[in-house]
């Protein structure tokens, strides 16, 4: 299943390291950020809850970017 979240990040580097860190989340399978569109994509892997995913995925997003946001 893939969603997709509205994101506030200052920059494009910064979203690389978004997108790094969605990616090593576990219960992600692959994730993609936009810096120009403000969005980022999430593929879930199978059998994982979204919501519980996301929320490791913020958590591990603000570690390497702390004023970046995930709108949930």
């Amino acid at each position: 299943m893939k969603k997709t979240y509205k994101i506030d990040v200052d920059c494009a580097n910064c979203a690389n390291k978004m997108e790094d860190a969605a990616k090593k989340t576990e219960g992600v399978k692959d994730a993609t950020v936009n810096f120009m569109t403000l969005k980022m994509i999430v593929e879930f892997a199978d059998g994982h809850d979204p919501k519980t995913v996301m929320q490791a995925v913020r958590k591990n997003c603000k570690k390497v970017e702390d004023d970046c946001e995930i709108f949930l």
